[in-house]
């Protein structure tokens, strides 16, 4: 008689999880986290990882040039001429947060609907609030860092070249507005791109629809104030340049938009993060899961 080959089941039984129980507290963490290295491409092909990671690293790119040039230049006054100040960092790279708040957003939120993984997260112990939340903080922490990330590179740089805010009070300010405009410029992406995903299951039309109406704000704005002649704090609505221009509000600078009021400025920026969250809440309100 010839010995079985192959595995073999040799004992059967129940064994019950002896591991930590982590509750609803740590479902969320581990969304979020594996909502971000979904996004970024982390343990994916490398096709996925090529456009997240570029645009990344296209914020930080001025900002390491900008320190260098820094160290190279010891006239105060070429200084000045060369490098532009925290609130005019931003123009350097708009256009890459703009692409990489198009694909955050899009990549976290629609596969999960698509798949059929919304009903799984749902089943326990995640609710939809619970999942909602953990998206938008994956969203917003990966955004934080294409848009605090290069400012506070600079601020430490030249703090540590001498060239920084004079005393720890200064450079606390200055932390404190760098922290400010980070997170708003990342929070109103965040609730735009996050709202327009959250109406579509496809992340091809999330991106495309994310990308035309931030690009298509300030067409729009443009053609009512310059062409039909609106009043002029029209251009407040405008997603390519408004959160900018509070931004260098809050770094106590004089923008392009002079005769736009600070006023409307934050109103529309924060009317922004409030319509996106109505609209990712009631679109989840709403949504039909099978568990």
């Amino acid at each position: 008689m010839t010995a079985p080959t192959g595995a073999r089941i040799i004992d059967r039984g129940y064994r019950p999880y002896t591991g930590p129980r982590l509750g609803a507290t740590g479902a969320a963490r581990s969304l979020v986290r594996h909502s971000a290295q979904r996004v970024m491409g982390l343990r994916r092909t490398a096709s996925h990882k090529v456009l997240p990671m570029l645009s990344l690293a296209i914020a930080y790119v001025p900002a390491i040039v900008f320190v260098g040039l820094a160290a190279l230049i010891k006239n105060s006054s070429l200084r000045r001429n060369f490098l532009p100040t925290y609130g005019q960092y931003y123009g350097f790279v708009v256009s890459a947060l703009i692409v990489f708040a198009s694909f955050v957003a899009p990549e976290a939120l629609c596969p999960d609907r698509r798949n059929g993984m919304l009903g799984l997260y749902l089943a326990a112990p995640l609710t939809r609030t619970s999942y909602v939340v953990s998206k938008v903080a994956a969203v917003l922490g990966l955004l934080v860092l294409a848009t605090l990330g290069p400012p506070l590179l600079m601020l430490v740089a030249f703090v540590l070249q001498g060239q920084g805010p004079d005393g720890p009070l200064g450079v606390l300010a200055l932390l404190g507005r760098a922290v400010t405009a980070g997170l708003l410029v990342a929070g109103v992406y965040t609730a735009v791109s996050l709202g327009i995903s959250s109406l579509t299951d496809r992340r091809a039309i999330a991106s495309a629809a994310t990308l035309l109406t931030i690009v298509g704000t300030g067409a729009v704005t443009g053609v009512l104030v310059n062409g039909v002649g609106l009043p002029e704090w029209l251009i407040a609505f405008d997603l390519t340049s408004s959160p900018f221009e509070l931004v260098r509000a809050i770094y106590g600078e004089t923008g392009d938009l002079r005769s736009t009021p600070i006023s409307a400025l934050v109103a529309v920026n924060l009317g922004w993060i409030l319509l996106g969250g109505l609209v990712i809440w009631w679109r989840y309100r709403r949504i039909e899961v099978t568990k």
